[in-house]
């Protein structure tokens, strides 16, 4: 039986139940699909016992028009959990999360400046935040996070490390659809046009893998290459292209071992990323 419950305090008094279960958590904004369920799949796998938070953080958005546009689906969300037998839900409301006089935040300081931090001014202060309150409330032994979100994975790891956090992060590879575009609730706002011009994000990065794969090594060519393949994509926007170091985020200019090869890119005012991981 799934329990669905909004109030911190149901969470809690329902997790501890079964004090000597492992729990692990997948902290989620809703609109779940296939790369959500793949994280909740391995949770189930490697714990006793499974919680899901569904919560669109207001703090973490600094468009105001994107958190307006985000896609919610509350009814079909749980539908999907039930169906993989996870066991709590915690589905609070924003005064829940962030009652009247809240006034504490977590900020991750050089990992978070880089890439979507440049781009999205507060965004991991926010998302920093919201995932060290629902580490809180579960108490997790282990928490899954996606790939796809590489700089919220690193932003989300070091954090845990340096506030000694007591649970592992887990972090999963991206799900994509058959022809190679990640997935993401955001891709629900695309037209069959914009879907269709969204691959150039993957095409750009399977460029650059080819490159590294034939023998180059220079990080400024490699993000040349994926600018001239994105350019080429009638009416797509650059926010960024990165080839950097995967723990550090900061960017290289010689690939030696190995690279996170990222970029953000507008398709349609949406705004799309991915990334692959060079070993």
């Amino acid at each position: 039986m799934m329990n669905v419950f909004q109030e911190i305090e149901d969470i809690r008094r329902h997790r501890w139940k079964e004090p000597h279960q492992s729990w692990g958590v997948v902290p989620t904004m809703g609109f779940l699909h296939e790369g959500h369920l793949s994280l909740v799949r391995r949770a189930r796998q490697e714990n006793d016992r499974v919680g899901v938070s569904i919560f669109v953080n207001p703090i973490q958005f600094n468009n105001p028009q994107d958190l307006k546009n985000y896609p919610v689906d509350l009814e079909r969300d749980l539908t999907l959990l039930r169906a993989e037998g996870v066991d709590l839900v915690w589905t609070p409301a924003p005064e829940v999360v962030y009652p009247p006089g809240f006034q504490t935040y977590v900020e991750v300081e050089q990992a978070a400046q880089p890439l979507e931090g440049e781009h999205r001014p507060g965004h991991f202060r926010g998302v920093a935040t919201v995932v060290a309150k629902i580490f809180n409330v579960f108490q997790p032994h282990r928490a899954y996070f996606g790939q796809k979100d590489a700089q919220q994975a690193v932003v989300v790891q070091r954090m845990v490390k340096d506030l000694n956090f007591n649970l592992e992060i887990v972090v999963c590879p991206t799900v994509r659809e058959p022809d190679g575009l990640a997935m993401s609730s955001r891709n629900a706002r695309l037209s069959s046009e914009g879907r269709k011009r969204a691959l150039c994000l993957y095409q750009a990065l399977r460029t650059a893998q080819q490159a590294i794969s034939a023998g180059e090594r220079d990080a400024e060519q490699l993000r040349e290459l994926m600018r001239r393949v994105i350019q080429q994509t009638p009416g797509a926007e650059i926010d960024y292209v990165s080839v950097a170091d995967p723990l550090t985020l900061k960017e290289l200019e010689q690939i030696s071992r190995q690279a996170l090869l990222s970029l953000a890119v507008l398709i349609e005012g949406v705004r799309l990323i991915d990334n692959v991981l060079i070993r």
